[in-house]
């Protein structure tokens, strides 16, 4: 069979995971989250008060964490189940300076790629397209309007329980795509061939009915 590497890259709460999970299981791929890599590195600094401007620290710590996914595809940060607590609005506040260190990026980049070598996976996140796999058989690049963006998120924490306001998740959004887009180090960008799916006005399937298409354009068996 014929396995290829596929990347999806976009803002925030756009429905990259959901749509990359849906992938990987249609194609029967592998699935890695690469946003859920830094969060559970986010919440390491919260836990441990470690500032983004402290160097020293954050290199440090960077050899104390690793990060792997158990076979429900939950995140487990030193070995531990923490895949409620990074999704916790004080981690989503907090994800976007730690993710635009350059240490912090080559060490989950690094990690990413070892666990993509092999291809048959679908990997979401920011700079998949671009930086981790700028070699992917097929880039998506997934946007949505930013009031669609932000009702999605709204009804994804209240359905976990999280408490949250619309007010507080637009703001949220837009400074995450603000520091995404603008960092010095792997920006948020669209790929040069990166095919575009705008699902402000799709369902879940019509979506992943697209992406299943573009993947066997691109060679998945």
């Amino acid at each position: 069979m014929n396995k290829i590497t596929i990347a999806i890259d976009g803002y925030s709460s756009c429905g990259k995971s959901t749509l990359a999970k849906a992938l990987a299981q249609r194609l029967g791929y592998t699935y890695i989250d690469s946003g859920a890599m830094y969060r559970a590195v986010t919440l390491y600094f919260l836990r441990h008060g470690i500032a983004v401007e402290d160097a020293q620290r954050v290199k440090s710590a960077l050899g104390e964490i690793q990060i792997r996914f158990d076979l429900a595809n939950r995140t487990l940060l030193n070995g531990e189940l923490v895949e409620s607590e990074i999704r916790e609005m004080r981690v989503s506040n907090y994800v976007s300076e730690v993710a635009a260190v350059p240490e912090v990026r080559r060490a989950m980049v690094a990690q990413q790629q070892e666990m993509g070598s092999e291809k048959g996976i679908v990997m979401d996140g920011r700079d998949i397209g671009t930086v981790v796999f700028p070699r992917a058989e097929l880039k998506i690049f997934l946007t949505a309007a930013a009031q669609i963006r932000t009702k999605r998120r709204y009804d994804e924490l209240q359905a976990k329980g999280v408490p949250a306001t619309l007010e507080d998740i637009a703001q949220n959004l837009q400074h995450r795509d603000h520091i995404d887009s603008t960092r010095e180090d792997s920006p948020l960008r669209k790929a040069a061939d990166a095919v575009v799916i705008d699902n402000t006005s799709l369902d879940r399937d019509a979506q992943l009915q697209q992406a299943i298409a573009l993947a066997r354009q691109a060679g998945a068996a």
